[in-house]
């Protein structure tokens, strides 16, 4: 197969980020109202439910939904979504016990009682998440990347219609946020259930088999071995500051810090994941042609080009942003970001590269990954916790990271077959683009002007630095004004 035009990577890229764009542009409108509607405590129980249901989530296909990209034959590829269905109903269905006889131990760890109502959820939302984990992938290997921006608008409108309907009407709980929640995630479930039924549903009838899904089972028997555990460990450890953070704290602490979180995620809500998906897809296609090294430097460059200065600016004048877009009271979560900040960088740029070693057949690389990551973020966490400390529990924490994810960063550029200097280069020349604007930033934060000042001149600085990166950076200009094909 020939490698896939820089053209066509974009309009596929462009595709998912019109979706997600909109679907971010609804949700970043409507969170300053959110969060003048819902306190902090109420997102800290959103948090700690969107923690237990991510956890189990992330193996409700047993990793077999990453296996849907890599057969040769649609077929074989079919038989892989039907295996990653049953899986579905099979792991969301043990979760009804183990809730039943462990969740009162849970909510008690946590801090948590008030979430108790809300634990007969968790089978329900993992098997409509799984569900849409796995069309998410048919979807992808089919290059229907419009169905999933579809879907991903309609959620967002679900969701976000429900969470301030809610608030409005009184209701203004953590259970109203997790009720939103799973009405978008049916929601879109649906609608992309709905799009591959009608399109793909002859080939999926006709394909999909008993004998078909037990070989798919054997063939790829190492992503449920290894890889599961390793995305069971990166899962946890996401998950592990909001379940930490509750138990050596407060819920309330776990709500600035799920603001602060979310914020600081929405580059790779907006652009990062569709980019991600999109390379997950070409990545493997390119390493069948001998073209990965050079696919693999464009989007590393192009990713850094995307987070460094805006991830700077929350770096610089958070809490200033905080206070004046979301409340006063949210000026806490901006203190956390700040505490953050640079490792995001470094994640926002492992996430699209974390495929490579799955297109390699490399899990246990990403198993040691995820050990040594969990390992060090629960002693940063725990060291913070016992001293008391929310602020040193993130600072270590955000220090682990930057190391642990540089490192693996590095292994898999080099694993691709591109030379870290060349990253390395490409990183110090994006951050010589940043200087001009931090400096600004730093002297208006000197001078203590008003928060509308700052949210202004932030947002003007923004802009001029993608401006400056499109301007004088030929591989991103390019890449741009090709033809959509």
């Amino acid at each position: 197969m020939p490698p896939s035009k820089p053209s066509a990577f974009v309009t596929d890229v462009l595709k998912l980020v019109t979706g997600t764009t909109l679907a971010q542009i609804i949700v970043v409108l409507a969170s300053p109202l959110l969060t003048r509607l819902y306190g902090p405590e109420a997102f800290g129980f959103y948090a700690l439910f969107a923690s237990i249901t991510g956890i189990l989530g992330v193996v409700a296909c047993m990793r077999y939904e990453l296996a849907i990209m890599l057969p040769k034959t649609d077929e074989e590829a079919a038989n892989l979504l039907g295996l990653c269905l049953l899986c579905v109903a099979v792991i969301s269905g043990l979760t009804v016990p183990a809730l039943y006889f462990g969740g009162d131990a849970l909510l008690s760890l946590l801090k948590a009682p008030g979430l108790a109502p809300y634990l007969i959820l968790v089978p329900v939302f993992v098997f409509i998440s799984g569900v849409f984990l796995a069309l998410n992938y048919w979807n992808s290997r089919t290059k229907h990347f419009g169905r999933l921006s579809v879907a991903r608008v309609t959620s967002s409108l679900a969701t976000t219609g429900t969470q301030l309907g809610a608030g409005f009407a009184g209701y203004a709980t953590g259970g109203s946020l997790i009720g939103a929640n799973l009405v978008g995630v049916s929601v879109s479930t649906g609608v992309l259930g709905g799009q591959i039924w009608r399109d793909d549903h002859t080939l999926l009838c006709r394909s999909i088999s008993w004998q078909g899904m037990i070989r798919g089972l054997k063939r790829y028997k190492k992503f449920p071995l290894i890889d599961s555990s390793s995305a069971l460990m990166n899962t946890v450890s996401w998950q592990l500051p909001a379940f930490l953070l509750a138990a050596f704290f407060s819920p309330v602490v776990v709500g600035f810090y799920a603001l602060g979180m979310r914020i600081l995620k929405l580059p790779m809500s907006l652009v990062g994941s569709a980019i991600a998906q999109v390379f997950f897809q070409r990545a493997a296609e390119a390493r069948k042609s001998g073209n990965l090294a050079v696919l693999v430097q464009t989007i590393t460059e192009v990713l850094l080009k995307i987070i460094v200065f805006p991830v700077l600016t929350l770096m610089v004048v958070g809490p200033e942003l905080f206070s004046f877009v979301f409340g006063d009271i949210w000026g806490e979560a901006g203190i956390y970001i700040q505490i953050l900040s640079i490792w995001i960088i470094f994640w926002f740029l492992y996430s699209p590269l974390s495929t490579i070693y799955v297109v390699l057949e490399k899990q246990k690389l990403g198993l040691r990954f995820n050990f040594v990551n969990l390992s060090t973020r629960f002693l940063s966490l725990f060291i913070g916790g016992i001293a008391g400390s929310v602020y040193l529990a993130l600072a270590l924490f955000s220090v682990s990271g930057v190391v642990i994810y540089a490192t693996f960063c590095l292994v898999l550029i080099k694993m691709a077959g591109v030379t870290a200097k060349d990253i390395i280069r490409s990183f110090v020349r994006i951050f010589a683009y940043s200087v001009p604007g931090l400096c600004m930033l730093i002297f208006i934060k000197l001078i203590a002007v008003s928060p509308l000042s700052v949210f202004l001149i932030s947002c003007v600085l923004i802009a001029l630095y993608y401006a400056v990166i499109y301007m004088k950076d030929p591989q991103v200009r390019g890449l741009l004004s090709r033809p959509h094909t």
